[in-house]
């Protein structure tokens, strides 16, 4: 069973606003009122996609019969934060300790890729989620809520995926590149085009392309 503990739970909170804000500035500016209006939906894909990349690297870790707990860095959330007002988040937020002694590469490896591979599912669920009510959201302010969520759910869990995937100290990125370069090279370059379509074209337009609208 999946346990969290309270310092651990404390860390995630303070993290997940700390992001959601980030995200949120990054997206509007310093619009006060703009990003007051787009907090809310940002803090779903922000919330869901850090609560989950932690769950994916307990989960493998708790597999292999280690313990695995996320530790904040409180410098590492100043840096997202002062970048967000450049257009872009720097997401450092902590990293996911594991206790164990002479852990290898392999199960380090398969441990760190679990965090951003959960993020990648995440982010194709929310563009499934975008899709099947695509359609419905001119006829319904809720459908478009909706819509907007799965959109910005998208954006964020593929830059999740994609920037602890980089291999800079401290993040997933390290540790898969150690154990096996082909994997990261692969699964690094699926989350990189997720990011980059949802810069380039856009969740809305994926959306019209896969539904041939």
């Amino acid at each position: 069973m999946l346990k969290f503990t309270k310092k651990e739970v404390i860390y995630l909170i303070i993290a997940f606003i700390v992001l959601s804000f980030c995200f949120a500035i990054s997206t509007v500016g310093t619009d006060f009122y703009g990003i007051l209006s787009i907090l809310p939906l940002v803090m779903v894909g922000v919330g869901i996609g850090c609560i989950s990349h932690e769950t994916g690297h307990k989960f493998v870790a708790m597999k292999y019969g280690y313990q695995s707990e996320f530790i904040l860095w409180p410098i590492g959330l100043l840096i997202a934060f002062i970048s967000s007002f450049f257009g872009m988040v720097l997401a450092f937020p902590g990293e996911a300790r594991i206790y164990a002694d002479n852990i290898s590469d392999e199960i380090s490896g398969k441990i760190a890729i679990a965090g951003p591979m959960t993020n990648m599912a995440l982010a194709l669920i929310f563009i499934v989620i975008a899709a099947l009510v695509y359609p419905l959201k001119f006829h319904s302010d809720i459908f478009n809520l909706i819509f907007f969520i799965g959109a910005v759910g998208f954006s964020v869990n593929s830059f999740l995926a994609t920037f602890n995937l980089l291999p800079i100290y401290s993040l997933d990125g390290t540790k898969v590149l150690k154990w096996n370069i082909g994997i990261w090279i692969v699964v690094f370059a699926i989350a990189l085009i997720m990011m980059l379509l949802s810069i380039s074209i856009g969740a809305e337009n994926m959306v019209k392309l896969f539904i041939g609208m």
